[in-house]
């Protein structure tokens, strides 16, 4: 692999985090500090009304469609729905989410490293956005610590983007990640 590109990424770099970690619903309250698998279940059926949220509460201004296009918001909610060949059969229609990933987020999250940084060898793009809920500073300077075998680590902080860089305006930072990404795989940096 020449080239690694990570958006947002989660590393272990501490423990606390509002969303994923401790004291949140994935924590199991008969056991604190382990995943609840039980209540989590190994999928989640989530309707299209849980997708826009998150993220709306990550975009600084009240209207919400001078930050993001309402037809990329329709899409993505469209075919988050559409990936479920079952969906039309619920009321509402929903998605299917497989629950591994979020162990695996909430364990990073109470800051256990779950993967190894420093066997990678590519050049190693980094981007986070300011106002991503998943990410945290800290997991992007412990993953840039630990990227030691790397053939060169670039770091890119947008502090004004969200979580869903690739989907907001172009001005939000959509532009400045595409072009990040496009001049470190052209010149090879």
């Amino acid at each position: 692999m020449s080239h690694l590109v990570l958006l947002n990424a989660l590393y272990g770099g501490a423990e606390g985090h509002a969303m994923l970690g401790r004291g949140t619903e994935m924590d199991d309250p008969r056991r604190p500090g382990r995943f609840n698998a039980g209540a989590v279940g190994a999928y989640r059926l989530n309707p299209a009304a849980s997708l826009l949220p998150v993220w709306d509460r990550t975009i600084p201004v009240e209207d919400k469609a001078t930050w993001r296009d309402p037809l990329v918001a329709e899409a993505y909610v469209r075919e988050a729905i559409a990936s479920e060949p079952s969906s039309p059969t619920r009321n509402p229609p929903t998605f299917r989410s497989p629950s591994g990933a979020l162990e695996d987020s909430f364990y990073m999250a109470t800051g256990r490293q779950l993967w190894v940084a420093g066997s990678i060898t590519a050049r190693v793009l980094i981007v986070r956005g300011g106002r991503s809920f998943w990410s945290r500073a800290e997991d992007v300077a412990r993953l840039e610590r630990h990227l030691a075998q790397a053939a060169s680590v670039a770091v890119v902080s947008l502090p004004e983007a969200t979580h869903f860089i690739h989907l907001d305006r172009a001005e939000d930072g959509r532009d400045r990640l595409s072009a990040e990404v496009d001049v470190r795989l052209r010149s090879g940096s």
